[in-house]
């Protein structure tokens, strides 16, 4: 039924003639047009379809599928056209080269073409990838208005998701992202402090980014290449964080067989970031204060002073003045590490980047579970914007990432969210009120009416009397309301 070699290409010399059935817009000329491949060896076909495409796309045929997902993206491709039943033994032999198309290339424009009949034939198609599948004999006219819709869709689908990407990159700073006025004064105390080696206290709600900050100041400070070691106060239970802090030598304790540095001493040139350093009892405070005093640290059980070098970060979401007040943390340790404190907003009162948060981790989500990049609706974003989030950015990113594995569509809406989240939203009380579709009022109206009247007749065992006390309406609207409503 074809002609022609399977493998060839041909290019066709465009110009701007238009068909007599196109009753649409003139397309603007433009110097370069987005290129379309055709994939068909039937020519009579090309002979109808070239004219009409052609002032909209550069029109490229090739005749065979061999190297065509290569080929596609080397020549820049931005749509394709392809005849499914083209070449093999196999009728719909292209269902294959479809599927390897999309999934090499998420953006681009893709349209099976197939003299099938069978109604199954095109739900084969759009689940391998097509954007829109044609039976022979195909309506030129109803094709060239789908190329060029969906053309245009990805397209702005494709600035859109370059915009993002920007917004994202703009309001990072090193793993923060963010834009608020808040953040702001965080990244500016953050570059002040970085080329210091002075103590620095970082000071947030759990879930704020209190690591990320002590990780950005290492990252722009002299020690970068130097050990960056974290250790995390309230993990560790009190038994062994003596020997974790302050290293021990062999036969110090029970069970110690050998001679081993802390993480003081590992940290030696470096960083050592002492999170929640609030949970130390008053003897390891003590231990720690002199270490910051005289530079030096001993073993457990060991007679020799080691000389060290290290910077010091703390972090807590403890008050500690109130600490320091009742005796459970030195005064003089305070002081210490608070040389220059770091204040982390909580997420409620930045909530302008909650916007950016939720793009940054939608896409890293997403791509770490190799699915399509989704989105949330705007009902639920301004839902998540009202959040208080007690969790903070931790809480939120727990969520997207719940969110990107159980939503099954590319949208995240209403629907989808927790009940917690929904609970103290006005956002969403006004959605369920009102949804984006609007309602009948007098609808609405009445069936508030009649499960008004049916639930207080129901408290009242029928009694009309009693209902209407219930309800605090006299006798005659009540039994207005009954007759109304044949209740």
């Amino acid at each position: 039924m074809f002609r022609g070699n399977p493998t060839s290409t041909v290019e066709f010399d465009m110009t701007s003639r238009r068909s007599r059935a196109d009753n649409g817009p003139t397309p603007q000329r433009q110097s370069a047009l987005p290129v379309a491949c055709i994939v068909t060896a039937d020519e009579d076909f090309l002979e109808v379809v070239i004219p009409e495409l052609s002032p909209w796309v550069e029109v490229i045929v090739r005749d065979g599928y061999e190297n065509l997902a290569r080929w596609t993206r080397e020549a820049n491709v931005a749509a394709v056209l392809l005849d499914i039943d083209t070449e093999g033994e196999d009728e719909l032999g292209g269902l294959p080269v479809l599927n390897e198309l999309r999934r090499l290339n998420e953006n681009f424009t893709l349209i099976s073409l197939s003299r099938a009949r069978p109604r199954a034939v095109e739900k084969q198609a759009l689940n391998a990838g097509a954007d829109a599948h044609f039976r022979n004999p195909v309506d030129v006219t109803d094709l060239r208005m789908a190329l060029v819709e969906t053309m245009r869709r990805r397209s702005e689908d494709a600035e859109r998701e370059r915009m993002r990407q920007q917004s994202i990159e703009f309001s990072r700073f090193q793993d923060f992202v963010g834009v608020s006025e808040q953040m702001r004064l965080v990244y500016d105390a953050i570059q002040q402090v970085a080329g210091s080696s002075i103590n620095v206290l970082i000071r947030g709600e759990s879930g704020t980014g209190k690591e990320l900050a002590a990780r950005a100041i290492v990252a722009l400070s002299r020690r970068a290449n130097k050990p960056y070691i974290r250790v995390n106060c309230a993990a560790l239970p009190e038994s062994l964080i003596e020997s974790e802090l302050f290293g021990s030598e062999r036969g110090a304790f029970t069970g110690a067989t050998e001679s081993r540095p802390g993480q003081i001493e590992l940290a030696d040139g470096g960083t050592l970031f002492l999170d929640e350093i609030a949970t130390l009892t008053v003897p390891l405070q003590t231990k720690l204060l002199r270490v910051l005093e005289d530079h030096q640290v001993q073993r457990l059980g060991g007679r020799t002073q080691r000389k060290i070098d290290f910077r010091l970060i703390c972090a807590t979401n403890e008050p500690l003045e109130e600490m320091v007040r009742t005796g459970r943390f030195r005064e003089d340790l305070y002081y210490r590490i608070h040389v220059i404190p770091i204040d982390l907003p909580p997420l409620r009162e930045r909530s302008g980047d909650i916007p950016l948060l939720c793009d940054f981790f939608l896409q890293m989500h997403c791509v770490a579970n190799g699915i399509t990049v989704k989105r949330i609706s705007s009902d639920a974003l301004s839902i998540f914007e009202e959040h208080t989030w007690p969790g903070n950015v931790r809480e939120l990113e727990n969520l997207i990432q719940r969110l990107v594995v159980t939503v099954r569509g590319d949208e995240i809406g209403l629907s989808n969210l927790p009940s917690r989240v929904l609970a103290q939203s006005v956002a969403a009380q006004e959605a369920i009120l009102v949804p984006a579709e609007g309602i009948d009022f007098d609808d609405e109206i009445r069936r508030l009416e009649v499960a008004l009247l049916t639930t207080a007749l129901s408290r009242t065992q029928g009694s009309k009397t009693a209902a209407a006390r219930l309800l605090k309406i006299d006798g005659q609207r009540m039994k207005y309301l009954c007759r109304k409503y044949a209740l």
